[in-house]
């Protein structure tokens, strides 16, 4: 089966992009190119817990209602979060209503700040395990000598769901590993933007 289809441009994608109408968008603006800003990092790191067991387009179609729930995932209002805002969360239907997930993203936000401090960045520490070389061609994977690396490290510094498949797909949503297909119209437009990208903390 082909990895690409042909995009109402003409020009070849991923073949995922054209699963769901809000696909297309994420996958030509946002999936793949490189992010550095702590907030934007750590709401993927969060929204991926919560897909855990559901699907991508799940969680897209809630990330307004998620961005407002958890103040844009700004962790620093998070980690001040108490069993009374858990109390309100779950009975919010905007988001997934999880008590695990929710309390995850509570315990991650005062980990985060707890790393800020040591590391000046949250993303100094994650770009820090992009892989050294980028696969030319890519290969359909679930996790990588990275992503296994990274999540062994959050898991230690006492991180919740960040589990090696949920890290990988971080990663290819947030540009450390260009995933896009060889002959996606994007790919080309994400490698520019990764070499032009000033990696944290270097």
């Amino acid at each position: 089966m082909s990895t690409t289809i042909v995009g109402p441009d003409g020009k070849s994608r991923c073949r995922w992009s054209g699963t769901a109408p809000d696909f297309l968008h994420y996958h030509d603006s946002e999936w793949g190119f490189p992010v550095g800003d702590d907030h934007r990092l750590f709401e993927k790191l969060s929204l991926e817990g919560f897909q855990s067991g559901l699907s991508w387009r799940t969680i897209l179609a809630k990330r307004e209602n998620f961005r407002a729930a958890f103040h844009h995932f700004d962790f620093d209002q998070i980690a001040r979060f108490t069993g009374r805002d858990v109390d309100r969360l779950l009975k919010d239907d905007g988001i997934i209503r999880h008590r695990g997930k929710i309390e995850a993203v509570i315990n991650n936000a005062r980990r985060a700040q707890e790393l800020v401090g040591r590391e000046g960045s949250l993303a100094a520490l994650l770009w820090r395990y992009e892989p050294a070389e980028q696969r030319t061609t890519p290969e359909v994977v679930s996790t990588s000598a990275e992503s296994i690396a990274l999540s062994k490290e959050l898991k230690k510094q006492g991180w919740k769901f960040v589990g090696p498949t949920t890290v990988y797909a971080f990663m290819q949503a947030m540009g450390l590993v260009n995933d896009h297909a060889d002959d996606c119209v994007i790919r080309a437009k994400v490698e520019r933007a990764r070499k032009s990208f000033g990696r944290p903390g270097r």
